[in-house]
């Protein structure tokens, strides 16, 4: 018998041999529903059974609209034509009475959660994240999201548009991933991650893969149209393999948020639509809101505050400017209806469209006054970043509103405007126009009254509790291994079909940098910051540094006091103080204190102590926080490349895009260095000699003027400096820049080597081309 005959025989033994211990069903494998026997006709299979969802239980579209205000929309007397969200209230309820946490990555989280913000670790923006557990930007693993809770009990679930709950300083190819909406319930992501990006050329991720926008501007790409295709997409892919399984589905473009991108077409819809100002929007909407039932008859408009103009003390110049921001905010918004109307209506027409529960948030915030008091046309932070927005710049390029050459922002009036009857706008936590939204829940056959308003005490951490209790699925005790903590929301289900159902919740905390508030059974104390939030930007250090003991407090009677109108303080301290100790047990349960931390600690992407890094030309896009700040040092790039005498030309280095950066490039022979200051001012420089045949060494070198600004970690202001250029050791040209831009000052662009993906820093169609000769190592050395 040779040694091959001899294993098979041994082998054939072994397999039918009894064991000597046989094991008994279900041998020990938790969840197995088969039977483990000592041979296989002794034993059943069982494949593990995927967890089902409740019979009955609905298709879920949550969507959450960016920084519109109360008053934004028509549904709720808004200047603004949105005649599908009127359908959708029409045919459903409209809530008046719902809030927010006046700003973005908060909401979101307690949106997603069902708890309070600092609960989850979003005390603030994700960009400002600060090391206490409230504030750091970690998501909490004891506060699943409602993603996570479904998916495992049988939903698909998916996160389209824009994500701003992960950590900045995670935002890179190298992760860690552990908070991005993969990992934490959604099967799938498509959007950008962080606060705004560009509607025209944005920075996408497909999951945690960075990729590029399908489409350019010339050929029609328009991030919403974009997103709402997707939407689409996923839910039709989804139906093809598990038409039974319900899904959840995200949606939150960036609309609104700054940049108000949108076409010439839906501007020249609302063209003098607004000429009569903010003031006069005020009293109109507020007459409308009155003749919808949205506000109630007996409630007061609150005056302008202090700080922004009256329309009619404003220059011709001005008010023309003016008039067009809103008249491009407003189409931005009526484009935005318009999506959102068809990704409802194909998604109604799908099969299980007729059960497909829609909860609509209009908006994670009041309007936005971050563009300032004049608006801007570079980015949000307006002046704070050294962003030009006097009248005159703006007016030079008002024919380019809405489209890819700017980030324009409306001025800090119009976001006053769109939050009537209320007082303050995005931000101020401390008072409604802040944190009072619109809810419209749609759902056919569930809701009694369509078209009715319910007002019921509301807000966003209700959601997850709702979407659970309309499912037909319990709270659960844990979710992968972790304990929960229980939902700070309650379930907004029962007022579904009884207009008069009880409110159930009955307190709530607000506080978002420093400005605060705590309602109960009927009232509100409300705490505002001395910086009024169009300020804010310009006052950062300032603003975080304050003592809040000084703060004043107001007191209103929100049961009689629709929008705040009257503050009872002085007539009633005993009640004040009441409440002020309320916000202080509160705060200590969710972790709020200490106020104000200081927002300039959080972890850098790259190690602080290095001084020295290669790229290779394979790369993709880096965020721009996954570089040191460039502007705050003096440093130096070099590149290998050949060819750059001959064939090859196009793009080395760039970092940002048309509204700020720099691209180091080739064209002609040459090396070429230029410097976009906000999309206004080019410093460009080209090198004296030619590039040599073969291999060469090129780049430049930045060196920062004396002096310099505070780094923040966003919104800092570029430094001045001068930049040289060097081939092969020489130096071969140099510029003076006034404003070298920041690494971390810009939200939607990214750092690449070889090309230049995203909007272009220069308008030179060889710095927008790939590099088309060979191209080595990138090297950065910080001085």
């Amino acid at each position: 018998m040779t040694r091959l005959s001899l294993a098979v025989v041994l082998l054939c033994a072994s397999a039918l041999a009894t064991p000597s211990i046989a094991q008994d069903a279900p041998g020990g494998v938790e969840g197995f529903t088969g039977k483990l026997g000592p041979t296989m006709a002794q034993s059943i299979p069982a494949f593990p059974k995927p967890p089902e969802a409740p019979k009955a239980a609905p298709n879920v579209l949550l969507i959450l609209l960016d920084d519109v205000g109360f008053a934004a929309t028509s549904t709720f007397g808004g200047g603004a034509r949105t005649p599908h969200l009127d359908g959708l209230a029409a045919n459903g309820l409209r809530y008046n009475r719902f809030h927010t946490t006046a700003i973005c990555s908060p909401t979101r989280a307690a949106l997603l959660t069902g708890r309070n913000h600092h609960q989850v670790g979003f005390g603030n923006l994700a960009d400002v994240a600060a090391g206490f557990p409230a504030y750091n930007s970690n998501w909490k693993r004891e506060t699943a999201s409602i993603a996570r809770i479904l998916q495992l009990n049988g939903y698909s679930t998916a996160a389209i548009g824009k994500w701003h709950n992960t950590p900045r300083w995670e935002v890179s190819a190298a992760g860690p991933f552990d908070r991005w909406p993969t990992r934490l319930g959604f099967d799938h992501f498509y959007g950008f991650q962080g606060g705004e990006d560009n509607q025209w050329e944005p920075h996408l991720y497909n999951d945690t893969t960075p990729i590029e926008a399908p489409a350019t501007p010339e050929q029609g790409y328009h991030l919403t149209t974009d997103l709402v295709d997707k939407t689409v997409a996923w839910v039709d892919d989804h139906a093809a393999v598990a038409a039974k399984k319900p899904y959840f589905v995200y949606f939150a473009p960036g609309a609104t948020h700054t940049p108000h991108h949108v076409s010439q077409e839906w501007i020249a819809r609302n063209k003098g639509r607004f000429d009569g100002g903010w003031d006069r929007y005020r009293e109109e909407a507020f007459a409308r809101q009155k003749r919808l039932g949205v506000v109630p008859a007996d409630a007061k408009l609150t005056p302008r505050p202090e700080g922004l103009p009256a329309w009619s003390s404003l220059s011709d110049d001005e008010r023309r400017l003016y008039a067009r921001q809103m008249e491009v905010f407003s189409a931005f918004l009526e484009e935005t209806d318009a999506e959102v109307g068809r990704l409802v209506e194909t998604l109604r027409a799908r099969p299980g469209g007729e059960n497909l529960l829609v909860l609509y948030v209009v908006g994670d915030n009041g309007g936005s006054a971050e563009g300032g008091v004049q608006g801007s046309i570079a980015n949000e932070g307006g002046s704070a970043s050294g962003a030009p927005h006097d009248v005159a710049t703006q007016l030079a390029n008002i024919d380019k509103f809405g489209g890819p050459e700017l980030s324009n922002h409306f001025s800090a009036g119009w976001a006053w405007a769109t939050t009537t009857p209320f007082q303050w706008v995005k931000q101020a936590a401390s008072h409604f126009g802040g944190t009072r939204n619109p809810l419209i829940v749609n759902w056919p056959g569930h809701t009694a009254q369509p078209g009715k308003v319910r007002s019921q005490f509301g807000h966003v951490n209700d959601i997850a509790p709702t979407i659970l209790d309309a499912a037909g699925i319990g709270f659960p005790e844990e979710v992968d291994g972790v304990r929960q903590v229980p939902f700070e929301g309650k379930s907004l289900v029962a007022s579904f079909t009884n207009p008069a159902a009880p409110e159930k919740h009955t307190e709530q905390y607000f506080e978002i940098f420093g400005n605060r508030a705590i309602y109960k059974d009927g009232w509100v104390a409300a705490a505002k910051r001395k910086f009024a939030p169009w300020q804010l930007l310009e006052n950062l250090p300032r603003a975080f540094g304050d003592d809040t003991a000084t703060d004043r407090w107001e007191l209103y009677n929100v049961a009689k006091d629709f929008s705040e109108a009257n503050d009872l303080a002085q007539t009633n301290p005993a009640k004040l103080e009441e409440l002020k100790a309320e916000f202080v047990r509160e705060g200590q349960r969710n972790g709020v204190f200490p106020l104000l931390p200081i927002p300039l600690n959080a972890p850098a992407i790259v190690d602080t102590a290095r001084r020295s890094f290669t790229f290779r030309p394979d790369i993709g896009p880096l965020q721009a926080t996954a570089l040191p700040d460039l502007g705050g040092q003096a440093h130096r790039f070099e590149v290998d490349i050949e060819d750059g005498a001959s064939t090859g030309s196009g793009a080395l280095i760039a970092q940002g895009g048309r509204l700020g950066g720099f691209v180091l490039y080739t064209s002609e022979g040459r090396l070429v260095f230029e410097n976009n200051a906000f999309g206004q001012k080019r410093d460009r420089v080209v090198s004296s000699v030619a590039l040599p045949a073969g291999a060469a060494k090129v780049g430049f070198e930045f060196t920062p003027a004396a002096g310099g600004v505070p780094r923040l970690p966003i919104f800092s202001k570029p430094a001045a400096g001068t930049v040289r250029l060097f081939v092969d050791g020489k130096q071969v040209g140099a510029v003076a820049v006034q404003q070298y831009p920041t690494s971390v000052g810009s939200f939607a662009e990214s750092f690449d080597i070889g090309r230049d993906r995203g909007s272009p820093v220069s308008r030179d169609e060889a710095a927008r081309r790939p590099y088309s000769g060979s191209l080595g190592e990138v090297r950065l050395e910080l001085k």
